[in-house]
């Protein structure tokens, strides 16, 4: 869709600017890494023009001085906690960012287990660890953590943690997912090189809120919509305010945290280096808007796809009243309803004409495309077919995939594997335009425009298959979908 957003100076500024918060520290720095270090779908969606792995690349011009320590809590491995979006367990997720950070050319220091009290799970995962020559650590629990000032900063506190051996000025901490103790293991490292003479630094790098930002422009609000059920507030930052008279954007547990860092600071080094919350970070995202309209409009589009998002979990028994209805307060602040979302109303549209599911997508142009279910296709499976079809100028009346070519499909479906549904799904569409585009240009043509989705809207009257949802988030689509049950 319409870029908004400048990568290229992105990744050009904001990796100056992490170079100049390491030398402000005698060069060593502990860099908190907040949300997805690649993959960041969120990211590239409210700021079109924002590459899923722009903070990766962007980190990749300092990554022969930067070295990555991987944090897990010991509570989320006895718990066996899942990321949502990839479906894997957290352990198995920090081996995960361990191979791919190790594929682009990092260097993963160690693993920490933090919040430890003995788990033999943890002790297990260790051994593990310790069998794929794979260093890690283990910080503790500290009883009245945060608050208990004098404990935390004392022997019994951080002093009680492993000293987690780095080598490098800029040292990322980063975990699966939030809750995992990444400040903690900065704070604490920042305590036992301070008591071995190496006077190092702490950073946050965190995209969203965006500080620069107003506070109710949509990309902000798009965030809180993003952390409902974490219940995360943007707010005006008020040590900013008064140490600067100027209005900055930041969230609520990162100023209700900062009266506790302000006293860890002055405990490890008498002094606090920073009179905010916000001087804390280091995000330039907010310098490389290049369209304010086009990144309201998509995070406008977001804040409605994270509705139905909700939605969707509580229709399937897995979410709760609370986040739908703060995103529904969010609506009223952005000035926007469901039917700001194009697709949304000519899918509904359709439907109501055909009595059938229905799937819309709006395209790069503006046109919006629709498709309906059939005995043959699901509405999505339609609908990728017709926007391929409108992309490559082929005649909407031409049959791409043959229902002689579908039925066999569908035999082994039904008959073979024990399905229920019939219809071909995204994925199987996909796989028989493959199959036919050796022998047809037209399915070719068709299967060369799969790139030009990217960015494009969709949205569906049904809620869709898991694979479904796989395959639009692989194109690069954002998918939104009414709480209702697909009927066989």
């Amino acid at each position: 869709m319409k870029i908004g957003f400048d990568n290229e100076k992105y990744v050009k500024i904001q990796s100056e600017h992490i170079k100049e918060r390491i030398q402000k520290f005698g060069n060593k720095l502990y860099l908190e890494l907040g949300g997805k270090l690649f993959d960041d779908h969120h990211a590239s969606r409210v700021l079109p023009g924002f590459k899923p792995d722009s903070k990766l690349h962007m980190l990749s011009q300092l990554k022969d001085s930067a070295e990555i320590i991987i944090v897990i809590s010991a509570v989320d491995i006895e718990k066996n906690k899942v990321r949502q979006d990839l479906g894997i367990t957290y352990d198995m997720d920090v081996l995960r960012l361990r191979d791919e950070f190790m594929h682009r050319g990092f260097m993963v220091g160690s693993v920490v287990i933090t919040h430890y009290n003995g788990q033999s799970s943890a002790d297990a995962y260790r051994h593990r660890l310790e069998r794929l020559g794979i260093k890690s650590f283990v910080h503790y629990t500290i009883e009245g953590y945060p608050n208990d000032v004098a404990l935390i900063d004392s022997e019994e506190g951080f002093g009680k943690n492993d000293y987690v051996i780095t080598e490098r000025p800029l040292v990322i901490v980063t975990a699966p997912g939030p809750g995992s103790g990444k400040m903690a293991v900065c704070l604490s490292q920042l305590y036992q090189e301070h008591k071995r003479g190496v006077e190092a630094g702490y950073a946050k790098f965190e995209t969203f809120p965006v500080w620069n930002l107003p506070l109710k422009h949509p990309v902000n609000i798009a965030y809180e919509a993003a952390t409902a059920d974490l219940n995360d507030i943007n707010m005006i930052d008020p040590f900013h305010l008064e140490a600067y008279n100027k209005i900055a954007i930041n969230y609520n547990r990162d100023i209700e945290i900062f009266p506790v860092l302000n006293a860890l600071f002055e405990g490890i080094y008498g002094e606090n280096p920073y009179k905010s919350p916000t001087d804390m970070g280091v995000n330039m995202v907010g310098y490389c808007i290049c369209d304010d309209e086009a990144c309201c409009h998509a995070a406008k589009d977001e804040i409605i796809r994270r509705y139905f998002t909700a939605l969707n979990k509580m229709a399937q028994g897995d979410g709760n009243d609370s986040e739908v209805s703060k995103i529904a307060l969010l609506f009223k602040q952005a000035k926007i309803n469901t039917a700001y979302r194009k697709t949304t109303v000519a899918a509904r549209e359709r439907q109501e004409q055909t009595g059938v599911p229905c799937a819309a997508m709006e395209m790069e142009d503006g046109t919006i495309i629709t498709a309906g279910s059939s005995t043959l296709l699901g509405p999505s499976a339609a609908l990728i077919l017709n926007a391929v079809k409108y992309l490559a100028g082929i005649d909407h009346a031409v049959k791409l995939i043959p229902q002689s070519l579908i039925e066999p499909i569908q035999k082994t479906k039904i008959d073979y594997l024990g399905g229920q549904n019939p219809r071909l799904h995204t994925d199987e569409v996909l796989v028989a335009l493959s199959v036919l585009s050796t022998q047809n240009d037209d399915c070719l043509h068709a299967l060369e425009q799969l790139p030009k989705l990217r960015g494009c809207q969709v949205h569906s009257t049904v809620m869709l298959s898991e694979i479904d949802h796989k395959i639009f988030k692989k194109l690069g689509v954002g998918l939104s979908c009414d709480p209702a049950h697909k009927k066989s």
